[in-house]
């Protein structure tokens, strides 16, 4: 599998609560097309291993043979640096936003780096979630006809993946910049998501009850929007810490 080599590791495509299996089969074609072959499959509908996969793969096999299954998404991003959601809809949740050619190049810089880059892809019928968003560093947007901006999962992961298949290994400044940075994991800006809410539970700030969950998913969401490094997260909880600490 070409996962990890002398350029870094390959992005993750993963493929979140997929429904058919002959979608997650045409994923996987799309995928070694242009010659990615680190799937991740989170809580697919019809179960693993999906015969109707292994058929649609055709020749893709070997994807599918190394696909990762999980039961839940933050266990999928367990050891990412970067997470890209791909969504065509507006919403609520504020990140940036980029197209395919742009995000694919900042993977790419970020994997000479080491960096271990995710890309989400939601179920067919409804696509990613807001929770599902929530966790991403930025968006990727496919630019089509606005009146019908409709992709089906294979379509989406073929569009990433020629994208990342075509660039160059050069990349503007800032893209190296930002791919030298040395990022806080999901698992690191998780704790620091539970320290934060933990702590101001404790005082009251979640308030009123109703509202409270929307409240924290709001917030987790501007940590995985901030783009932290390992030092910005240290820095949040001797923060957190110090002014409980005189506070106590």
């Amino acid at each position: 599998m070409l996962d990890d080599d002398h350029t870094g590791p390959q992005p993750a495509f993963v493929l979140v609560r997929p429904q058919m299996g002959e979608n997650i089969g045409a994923a996987a074609r799309a995928m070694l097309n242009f010659g990615l072959e680190r799937m991740r499959v989170v809580g697919p509908r019809d179960g693993w291993p999906n015969p109707k996969a292994v058929a649609m793969a055709s020749g893709a096999g070997r994807v599918l043979d190394g696909a990762a299954v999980y039961d839940d998404l933050p266990a999928a991003l367990e050891d990412c640096d970067y997470v890209y959601a791909t969504t065509a809809r507006s919403r609520e949740l504020a990140k940036p936003v980029r197209t395919p050619e742009r995000a694919m190049a900042e993977a790419r810089a970020m994997r000479e780096e080491g960096k271990r880059v995710a890309v989400l892809f939601g179920p067919e019928r409804a696509g990613l979630e807001n929770d599902d968003v929530a966790r991403a560093n930025a968006i990727i947007t496919v630019p089509v006809n606005p009146e019908f901006a409709s992709l089906n999962l294979a379509q989406s992961v073929l569009l990433t993946a020629y994208e990342y298949g075509r660039q160059t290994i050069d990349a503007a400044p800032e893209v190296v910049n930002l791919a030298k940075t040395e990022f806080a994991t999901q698992v690191e800006v998780e704790a620091l998501a539970r320290h934060y809410e933990e702590r101001l539970d404790e005082v009251g700030y979640f308030f009123p009850e109703d509202k409270a969950p929307g409240m924290k998913l709001v917030l987790r969401n501007a940590w995985s929007r901030l783009q932290l490094t390992r030092a910005d997260v240290q820095m949040f909880h001797g923060m957190l810490r110090q002014i409980f600490r005189r506070r106590g």
